[in-house]
């Protein structure tokens, strides 16, 4: 069985800044590290999949799906390309 692997993580912070991470931990029942972990990662996972997301403008939108549903017949650079795949398999 492997080994758990942890990593520890410190930070210097104010003291009005702790006591306010301490009175939140309590109110859930949990230790400070317990809730900086829990909310470091909740915030982690956010920003990783608001990253991961594409948002567009109605106008964009609709321009976006508009070439997926009619997409533009094949230029002669694409169609050489199409042609060297082919021998090149």
């Amino acid at each position: 069985m492997a080994a758990k692997v942890e990593t520890r993580i410190s930070a210097r912070v104010p003291e009005h800044v702790y006591e306010t991470l301490t009175r939140a931990a309590e109110l859930c029942g949990a230790t400070v590290n317990q809730f900086l972990v829990q909310s470091a990662l909740e915030r982690a996972r956010t920003v990783i999949e608001e990253e991961n997301l594409i948002r567009l403008d109605a106008e964009s939108a609709r321009r976006f799906f508009d070439a997926i549903e009619n997409p533009p017949a094949p230029n002669e650079k694409l169609l050489a390309a199409f042609r060297t795949h082919k021998e090149r398999r």
